[in-house]
C-alpha cells in the first residue's frame, strides 16, 4: 500500500504492557470509530508501509488506542514500533458533509470567490504555517488562500468547487485585478 493511498491515523507513543501491547495517540476529533480495528499499516522505514493484523484494539483514556497486535507479544518487539506512524487506507476516512473536508479531497477543486468568480485551482493545502493556506494557481500565478470559516462559505463536492469570501485586496495582491 503507497503511503499517497493512505492517511495518517496516529503514532505509536508507549508500551503499555510487557506483553507487547501499545499506546497509540490518534490523531482523529473521533477516536471512538476506530475503537475496533482488525488491521493497520505501519509506517517502518521511509516511505514503506507494512500491515499489522489486530488481535485487540480499544479505547484508552481519551485519544489515545490500547493496541494488541498479532506479531508482538514482548517489550522487545514493542520497543521495535515505538515511535512509528499508522496508516489506513483512504476509503476507510468517513465522509465528511457540510463545509468540512479532508485537505486531500479538495485537491482539484476550484476555488470560487464572490467577488472575483474562478480564482483559481487548488494545488495543494499547505499546514506548516499557523494559518492553514489553499495553495491555488490562475494562469500561472500562485495564489495562497486563508482556509478559515470566515473566508469558506460552501464546499460544493458535486461540482468540485469551494466558494470563498476572501478579504478586501487579497485577490488583486496575487492576481492584480481591480
Amino acid at each position: 500500500m503507497r503511503k499517497e493511498e493512505c492517511f495518517y491515523l496516529g503514532k505509536v507513543v508507549s508500551k503499555y504492557s510487557f506483553r507487547g501491547e501499545v499506546l497509540v495517540k490518534l490523531d482523529t476529533d473521533e477516536p471512538e470509530i476506530y475503537e475496533n480495528l482488525e488491521s493497520v499499516f505501519v509506517r517502518l522505514s521511509s516511505d514503506n508501509l507494512v500491515p499489522f493484523f489486530i488481535d485487540r484494539c480499544r479505547l484508552h483514556k481519551s485519544a489515545l488506542l490500547r493496541i494488541d497486535f498479532e506479531d508482538i507479544k514482548d517489550e522487545a518487539a514493542a520497543d521495535s514500533i515505538l515511535g512509528a506512524e499508522l496508516y489506513l487506507p483512504l476509503e476507510m476516512l468517513p465522509p465528511l458533509t457540510g463545509n468540512k473536508f479532508y485537505y486531500h479531497e479538495v485537491i482539484g477543486f476550484t476555488l470560487m470567490d464572490e467577488k472575483h468568480g474562478d480564482i483559481g485551482t487548488i494545488k495543494a493545502i499547505n499546514d506548516q504555517a499557523s494559518q492553514v493556506l489553499f495553495e491555488a494557481e490562475k494562469n500561472g500565478k500562485q495564489l495562497l488562500v486563508p482556509v478559515d470559516d470566515d473566508i469558506v462559505v460552501k464546499v460544493d463536492r458535486a461540482k468540485k468547487t469551494i466558494h470563498v469570501s476572501t478579504p478586501e485586496g487579497l485577490i488583486d495582491l496575487y492576481l492584480g485585478h481591480g
